[in-house]
């Protein structure tokens, strides 16, 4: 879980070796579980997710629950299972397991569901929190939660905002519930998280663009498992990495400069697949965007112009139609041209693949997008 440990990448075992902590739950905190996500009669599942020192694992075992308490860092578990035997028989029900929930499967986890999982002090170091809370929602037993317990930006100092989630995060983190609560806890921020209700797509501008020839290359970016890398834009939409061309600059040079520009992800030109060129319009001024694969690239996706973009996640392309938030209009046209068909009733567009021989094609709304 998290990859970015408070002294960098990977530096969750020596923050807990050195005697690192996290403070131990509240009295509000436990409070508010028992009145908000109480065991089921007779006794219930609970995942602690970045479980630390295992604090809250004890406080749950306590309260009811079978607890599997996992974290990426071993020296996390070694210290939470020799604290367990100062506990009480309560604590030693608690199973402390190596799992990073963003790098090792779901189907590593040690039961097909939970009734409850929790996230305290660790979502933020959650990078891919929209797949991370997806895939997590479908391991829920029917009428289970999710909960995460966090600090508020507002209240952390500026250089520790990596902590903590701000107003729009929280609100991003309830899209696709039907059931939100949220309580204070001692100043932090507990989100409860139930029901989950898939939302169908929807499409947004970014607002009106600057006069200027509008062309560009959208890029769509995949790594081994065939997920596809997504920015969260501070104007509030999903979008492609990619921008416009400069003056003497061909697509596939396009694609690999905004690339590198906009994630620090590194590709050779001769790496670009140039999928189609797509004509649609916005303000009445005609926009073309090249459709771009780059399968191959090197480096770590990274926020370099945070004036444009929070962060970047890699998404399932099956999740893609049901983000719960906006997804930029020329990512979905590229994104559809990729795999066709991802998206039904998109807005209008003229494509043109790039495939020697291949036919132009135009989709209406309504029209199901052809091969």
């Amino acid at each position: 879980m998290g990859h970015d440990g408070p002294d960098g990448r990977d530096g969750w075992d020596e923050f807990y070796a050195g005697g690192g902590s996290f403070r131990p739950p509240t009295d509000a905190e436990r409070r508010l579980l028992a009145e908000h996500v109480p065991a089921p009669e007779g006794g219930g599942l609970a995942l602690d997710v970045g479980c630390g020192l295992g604090g809250l694992a004890r406080h749950l075992a306590g309260a009811g629950y079978e607890v599997d308490a996992v974290d990426r860092s071993a020296a996390a578990l070694a210290r939470a299972a020799e604290e367990a035997g100062e506990h009480g028989p309560a604590a030693r029900t608690v199973r402390y397991l190596p799992h990073d929930i963003e790098r090792d499967p779901c189907e590593d986890l040690p039961r097909p569901a939970y009734d409850l999982i929790v996230f305290r002090l660790s979502w933020a170091f959650v990078r891919d929190r929209t797949r991370v809370a997806r895939r997590l929602r479908e391991r829920l037993r029917p009428g289970g939660a999710l909960c995460v317990i966090t600090p508020l930006a507002a209240d952390v100092p500026e250089d520790r905002r990596g902590i903590a989630l701000d107003e729009e995060e929280i609100g991003l983190l309830g899209a696709g519930w039907r059931s939100v609560g949220r309580y204070d806890a001692d100043g932090l921020a507990l989100v409860v998280l139930r029901d989950p209700a898939p939302a169908p797509p929807v499409w947004a501008a970014r607002g009106r663009p600057a006069p200027h020839a509008l062309t560009g290359a959208g890029v769509v970016v995949t790594d081994p498992a065939g997920r596809v890398l997504l920015g969260w834009s501070t104007r509030g939409v999903w979008e492609l990495p990619g921008g416009r061309t400069d003056a003497g600059e061909d697509f596939a040079a396009a694609a690999v400069r905004e690339l590198a520009e906009e994630t620090g992800l590194r590709a050779e030109p001769g790496a670009v697949r140039l999928l189609a060129l797509l004509l649609d319009s916005v303000d009445a001024m005609p926009r073309v965007t090249a459709a771009v694969h780059v399968p191959r690239w090197s480096g770590e996706p990274a926020v370099t112009e945070p004036r444009l973009i929070h962060r970047w996640e890699w998404h399932e392309p099956a999740d893609l139609p049901a983000l719960g938030r906006p997804l930029f209009t020329p990512s979905a046209h590229v994104l559809d041209t990729y795999r066709p068909g991802l998206f039904p009733g998109l807005p209008a567009v003229h494509r043109y693949p790039l495939a020697p021989g291949g036919p132009a094609r135009t989709d209406r709304p309504g029209d199901a997008p052809s091969a």
